[in-house]
């Protein structure tokens, strides 16, 4: 039954999938994959079916065998909708992925700016999280960005809620360095800026 659960949350089947939990499916049941009903609805971008089982009790800060949970693959993913389910429901900000990173790097890697954007504005999302590469959101949005409009808006939404450039890679190098090395003009007068307030 709870593997039906899953599969009709992946398939966006509302009606049997509140049939099953009617007769008592387990809402927070794993597939081989370590993926529970609302986990599986996420990776689908199934909105309606996420929100029927966080109003129904779904656990959404469970981690498949990916290390992925609802937030931290709707963050990745730029599933807008969902991470404002997620917020809403609690989400829990901390928990990180694969990689020792919580939602908000990825976001700001891909360039999902509106996700970024919630995460900053209605989470207690910490903007200066360090994952196991020794970076920050805002490391990852220099270092692994083409320097254009997007990710310049990215460090600045970053900068403007508590970014610390001050903050380096594992070998010592600052964002303002990287962003040097990249000639990332925008993103350098952005954290100069930052750097004249401070001193």
């Amino acid at each position: 039954m709870s593997l039906q659960l899953i599969k009709a949350a992946r398939d966006g089947d509302k009606d049997h999938l509140l049939t099953l939990l009617n007769i008592g499916a387990n809402i927070n049941a794993l597939d081989d994959e370590g993926n529970t009903a609302v986990m599986a609805a996420t990776q689908q971008n199934q909105v309606e079916i996420v929100q029927v089982l966080i109003a129904h009790g779904a656990d959404i800060n469970i981690r498949n065998k990916r290390l992925d949970n609802v937030l931290l693959y709707a963050g990745a993913e730029g599933l807008l909708e969902i991470v404002q389910l997620a917020i809403q429901a609690g989400a829990d900000t901390t928990i990180t992925n694969r990689y020792g990173g919580i939602a908000i790097i990825p976001a700001c890697e891909r360039g999902h700016i509106e996700v970024v954007k919630e995460l900053l504005t209605h989470s207690d999302t910490d903007v200066n999280h360090i994952n196991n590469l020794h970076w920050t959101a805002l490391l990852e949005a220099i270092i692994l960005s083409d320097g254009g409009k997007t990710h310049q808006e990215i460090v600045q939404l970053l900068i403007d809620h508590g970014a610390d450039i001050t903050i380096t890679d594992k070998d010592g190098v600052t964002p303002l360095q990287h962003a040097r090395d990249r000639g990332y003009r925008e993103m350098i007068e952005i954290m100069e800026k930052v750097k004249k307030k401070v001193s």
